[in-house]
């Protein structure tokens, strides 16, 4: 057994959905952004990826009924968990084998200026062929759609790219722009030379969610995920 079948055998015992392998050396300039120059250290990127429950999505719509609210929060936090496990597991391994890991969270802000992570999982998912950056700004996979959460593991392992950047396949649908309540997207496709900022607004999300804590709600918003026709039972 190989190194990389070593890792997909623990991380489809886990449940795993999704995984695969990115050379990120193509997009150092865009990563390095955010990164602050990891990638001299860590060239290559494990990416992991577990399909949200299609029931909970579905209800995103009636967000604003409590029950709606509080289970797709939990399922969001449940999942973020067990990609943080194990990204662990992975990590754990490939240390034991004298190689460098840098697990990197599955959901935790680093810079509250820019309102980003230190690294972005949906481009290394991107990158090692699992789907595409959609107008939402979120990964899109022809089988889950946005319906999946992501982590990423860095690491210099001599690992193989599982594949090439997808092609976008968003085409005229602005589905995702146009059910937006606050018009965070700007609708344009996603260009790794040009910044997040051209096709999202994080700050107008931001505050859309202090506006629903000021009003007694819950911050939970996903109609973007919910609305995305890729991915959704039956389609």
């Amino acid at each position: 057994m190989n190194l990389y079948e070593e890792i997909k055998e623990i991380a489809e015992g886990d449940g795993v959905e999704f995984i695969g392998v990115a050379d990120l050396s193509p997009a150092k300039s865009f990563i390095q952004e955010y990164a602050q120059h990891l990638l001299d250290e860590y060239p290559k990127a494990i990416t992991l990826g577990i399909r949200l429950l299609d029931d909970v999505v579905d209800q995103l719509p009636n967000r604003k009924e409590r029950f709606a609210a509080v289970n797709y929060m939990n399922t969001y936090e449940v999942t973020n968990q067990r990609l943080d496990l194990l990204s662990y597991k992975i990590s754990d391994l490939l240390q034991k084998k004298g190689f460098k890991v840098l697990p990197i969270p599955a959901s935790e802000r680093c810079d509250d200026e820019k309102i980003a992570a230190v690294f972005s999982h949906k481009l290394a998912a991107h990158l090692a062929g699992i789907g595409w950056i959609g107008k939402s700004c979120l990964l899109i996979s022809p089988e889950a759609g946005p319906r999946a959460r992501w982590i990423t593991v860095l690491t210099n392992a001599p690992l193989d790219s599982t594949g090439t950047p997808m092609e976008n396949s968003c085409g005229d649908c602005n589905r995702c722009v146009d059910i937006c309540p606050v018009n965070a997207f700007s609708g344009k496709e996603f260009n790794a030379k040009e910044p997040r900022e051209v096709r999202y607004d994080a700050y107008k999300c931001e505050k859309y969610f202090e506006e629903l804590e000021s009003a007694g709600q819950m911050p939970v918003c996903g109609l973007c995920i919910n609305v995305c026709p890729h991915g959704k039972k039956g389609k």
